[in-house]
């Protein structure tokens, strides 16, 4: 459940930029997520308020996350497990343990869904377990 003493806006602001610049600069990741967004700024903005929504309970976050993933070539299991793995890494630096905790939990849910649904979006394809 969100609660807005879990965290800082500032700690959320903090793992959102830190985990985007792994994600970037992963030899794997990163030219998938660059061929896809073009403005990192607002990209970046989306994924605080979305984050802040999730772990503080805000309700900022307005988007629409399936289609634009579902809309997306090629994606595997492999690939949101390496983005998993980023965020854990990222999590296992911040200095606020029980966000980490709560982050990552959430993290394994909008991966499995965000396959999930990509995978239901192709219907010659078989849902797999993340």
């Amino acid at each position: 459940m969100p609660t807005a003493d879990l965290c800082t806006e500032d700690e959320i602001s903090e793992l959102v930029h830190t985990f985007y610049d792994r994600v970037r600069d992963d030899p794997v990741l990163g030219p998938i997520f660059d061929r896809h967004i073009t403005d990192w700024d607002r990209h970046l903005s989306t994924m605080v308020d979305f984050w802040s929504s999730a772990l503080r309970g805000t309700a900022r976050f307005r988007g629409q996350p399936m289609p634009k993933h579902a809309a997306l070539p090629g994606l595997s299991a492999e690939l949101f497990q390496r983005w998993l793995g980023l965020f854990r890494q990222t999590t296992a630096t911040l200095p606020n343990e029980a966000l980490g905790v709560r982050a990552n939990e959430l993290a394994a849910r909008v991966a499995q869904s965000l396959w999930y649904g990509y995978q239901m979006s192709r219907a010659d394809a078989l849902p797999q377990e993340l």
